[in-house]
């Protein structure tokens, strides 16, 4: 039994601000959102990037300030290949173990290097007060979530089991969280070229988050 949740459960959500985006329901074309938290990293970025193209996919990565300032070229990689980015603070701070001006500081301090109003809590551990302070620091912010979780992080999955978390509940509107991290790499890397497979093979687009 792992201690987290695959797939997010409308009571889970409930316990969190409404205003959070855990899906995007469809009202087109079948699509799914693919995103990836804690790059960029030269080591693991080119691999998705090179994924991304062969199946046509666009992203959304979630990108941690001080990587980007290691690694700006790989930031302006994901840019060129026409992926979405999103902010997941300066220095991929857990909110609940961090004060609230130290929270919306180190958001501030990302939002420099990232321009976007994507926002994605690392861990997504967010109090409700850090929610509302950014809320209030541009009404522009949406923060995103996810329905389906990939387990990539977890060093005890294997790449397969990985691949299961994701097929045996995608669906239509689903965003799905993988990281391109040298953590996750092992199962990452391994897992994502099927699960771009079986999204081709359902006749589904593969799109960025945008349009917020």
């Amino acid at each position: 039994m792992v201690p987290y949740l695959i797939n997010t459960p409308k009571w889970f959500r409930w316990l969190f601000p409404k205003e959070m985006i855990w899906d995007i329901p469809n009202s087109g074309e079948p699509s799914v959102y693919i995103t990836f938290d804690d790059g960029p990293n030269p080591n693991t970025t080119p691999f998705v990037l090179e994924q991304l193209d062969k199946y046509g996919a666009k992203a959304t990565f979630f990108c941690v300030g001080n990587n980007i300032t290691k690694h700006p070229s790989m930031y302006e990689e994901l840019l060129r290949h026409g992926h979405a980015t999103g902010n997941h603070t300066f220095n991929h701070l857990n909110g609940w173990k961090t004060d609230n001006e130290t929270y919306q500081d180190n958001i501030a301090l990302a939002k420099k290097y990232i321009d976007s109003n994507l926002f994605r809590p690392p861990y997504g551990m967010m109090r409700s007060s850090q929610f509302k302070t950014l809320m209030k620091s541009g009404p522009a912010w949406k923060t995103i979530m996810w329905d389906v979780l990939s387990g990539d992080f977890d060093q005890k999955l294997t790449g397969q089991q990985c691949v299961k978390n994701v097929l045996s509940n995608i669906r239509p509107g689903s965003i799905v969280l993988l990281h391109d991290s040298e953590k996750a790499w092992p199962r990452m890397s391994y897992a994502l070229p099927l699960i771009l497979e079986y999204c081709r093979n359902q006749n589904w687009k593969m799109k960025s988050i945008t349009g917020y």
